[in-house]
């Protein structure tokens, strides 16, 4: 049961009128219950809260939806996802476990949804949280992490408190991109107070949620992240720049109609091994709008070559700054 600490600040909190803070300690409470097995009163004192909260939920979600977090229609599918076996294997178990949590929870267990999301840019991060989104027939929740990050002392934990808030109240995909802003290592040497309180703040939260929505983080390097996060993520999905066997599936995926060969060549494929799948995808589609502009039915090899180079000449003029 409850500890005499927490029912005490209960009481104090609804004496007090401070309603946040009664519907906060009812979830820690729920949370509490729920991880020594009373699964049943756990979900009673959630939907307790939830109901409480229906006539008033839309007015306090609007700030949340209008700043912090933003709603996407997603429309991908598994089927435009291009990555390795086992990457695709655990994707398909979070769909599974989500799909069949009931099945889960009477068997004392919860659906894997804590997810971090570790690779670099453009390889697929931010199309898998939509792809999740489409299969699972939830919102994808864009939460914008540059909104939360506050020059005033305390402000960003009030609007991380929001975000968890939102997460309990409405199930879907929340999306946390770009999470090295608050999920850097605690003891580096440019970390600030404000910031390690935040992210104490997070491994807090997120402990504590026993929510179904689906909780994602992205980074591009987890070697900066706080080691504390990863014991509090259900799975960790590694992205990494497409084999030469991916290539020609996205190749085949991204010209479909337009091509004008079954196989692409293998010299094409090696003059796109080590681009990322954004950078592959990108080239595909300005190969396929110069066929179009032509009147051409399909992409010619040369042409896409050529847009294939012009992908490559971008990371080379960086460098050469």
């Amino acid at each position: 049961m409850a500890t005499s600490e927490q029912i005490l600040a209960l009481i104090t909190a609804y004496y007090n009128n401070d309603d946040e803070r009664v519907k906060t300690l009812a979830l820690q409470i729920a949370a509490h219950e729920a991880k020594i097995g009373h699964k049943i009163l756990a979900q009673s004192i959630k939907d307790v809260v939830m109901k409480g909260n229906a006539n008033s939920s839309q007015e306090r979600l609007k700030p949340i939806d209008n700043s912090l977090i933003i709603c996407k229609s997603t429309s991908n599918r598994k089927c435009d996802l291009i990555v390795s076996e086992k990457l695709d294997k655990q994707i398909n178990n979070i769909i599974l476990e989500f799909t069949q949590r009931a099945k889960l929870s009477r068997n004392g267990y919860n659906h894997r949804r804590k997810i971090l999301l570790e690779g670099l840019p453009g390889t697929g991060k931010t199309l898998t949280a939509s792809i999740l989104a489409t299969e699972l027939k939830l919102p994808l929740m864009i939460v914008q992490t540059d909104k939360l990050i506050s020059k005033y002392m305390g402000e960003t934990g009030v609007k991380l408190r929001q975000v968890f808030d939102a997460v309990s109240q409405r199930t879907g995909v929340y999306f946390f991109d770009e999470f090295d802003s608050i999920g850097s290592e605690r003891s580096s040497d440019n970390d600030v107070k404000e910031m390690h309180r935040v992210l104490n703040l997070f491994l807090q939260f997120i402990e504590q949620d026993t929510s179904e929505s689906i909780i994602l983080a992205a980074t591009n390097s987890g070697y900066s992240l706080d080691q504390a996060l990863f014991r509090r993520f259900d799975d960790v999905l590694r992205f990494e720049l497409p084999t030469e066997e991916e290539i020609k599936k996205l190749f085949k995926l991204k010209l479909n109609k337009f091509m004008n060969k079954a196989v692409i060549p293998q010299d094409v494929i090696q003059l796109a091994y080590g681009l990322c799948h954004a950078d592959i995808t990108k080239a595909c589609e300005n190969a396929i709008k110069q066929a179009i502009l032509n009147d051409n039915k399909h992409v010619s090899i040369e042409v896409l070559e050529e847009m294939i180079l012009e992908r490559r000449a971008v990371y080379v003029s960086k460098e050469n700054k």
